[in-house]
């Protein structure tokens, strides 16, 4: 049986996530696109999963070359610059006139929808990130969005068989996460917690939050 392979756009909660996305601890930041979706300029990174593309996107808040992403006294700082002069990271900008892929968007069925899977506590769901087969090649990048009346945050990872399934693996929050990281020394027996700025000795693994919930994470009823 064929499986048609599409995009899907989820649209994050702002440009920062975006630039958290696409730069933060990544030896080499992501390719950013600009393009037109529904008649707005936005701005994209992507995941390439088996069949499908999954952008995700903000509108382009202004123009330029770059998406610069620093930390600066312990705190992040996210912009559009034009040129690499100071001392950051950066995503560059590749404005596109056509589509970035020629893919279908398909909204009704998603061919690798992710499958929920709950886990116990934020503790366990840090230790999750951890992949033994490729110790040096840690993905640290959690997924927040709201779910029902409250928040959900969660790591994908994926299981290889025939054919590669997709898992979302998740923990119910009390409220909105309004912090950028995860903050965590497990080798200390400390929990992990919230953060916006940056502590000498512990791991750090970031927050990209969605602007609302999107079928491809298995949890819409």
């Amino acid at each position: 049986m064929s499986v048609t392979q599409s995009e899907c756009f989820v649209e994050l909660s702002s440009f920062d996530d975006l630039a958290r996305f696409a730069c933060a601890f990544q030896e080499y930041p992501k390719r950013v696109y600009s393009q037109e979706l529904d008649g707005s300029r936005i701005l994209s990174s992507s995941i390439t999963l088996a069949n499908t593309l999954l952008i995700f996107y903000v509108p382009m808040p202004k123009t330029g070359r770059y998406v610069s992403y620093q930390v600066t006294a312990g705190k992040e700082i996210c912009d559009i610059v034009e040129s690499t002069k100071i001392h950051s990271h950066y995503a560059p900008i590749v404005h596109m006139e056509s589509k970035i892929s020629s893919l279908p968007i398909k909204s009704k069925k998603i061919p690798d929808q992710f499958h929920p899977i709950k886990v116990k506590d934020l503790g366990s769901l840090a230790r999750l990130t951890y992949d033994p087969e490729f110790p040096d090649e840690q993905n640290l990048t959690l997924y927040a969005l709201p779910h029902k009346k409250s928040w959900i945050i969660g790591y994908i990872n994926s299981l290889e068989m025939d054919e590669i399934y997709y898992n979302f693996n998740y923990v119910e929050l009390d409220s909105e996460p309004t912090k950028h990281f995860i903050k965590y020394q497990g080798n200390q027996g400390q929990d992990p917690e919230f953060s916006n700025s940056f502590d000498h000795g512990y791991s750090y693994l970031p927050i990209i939050k969605m602007k609302t919930e999107h079928s491809v994470f298995g949890l819409s009823d």
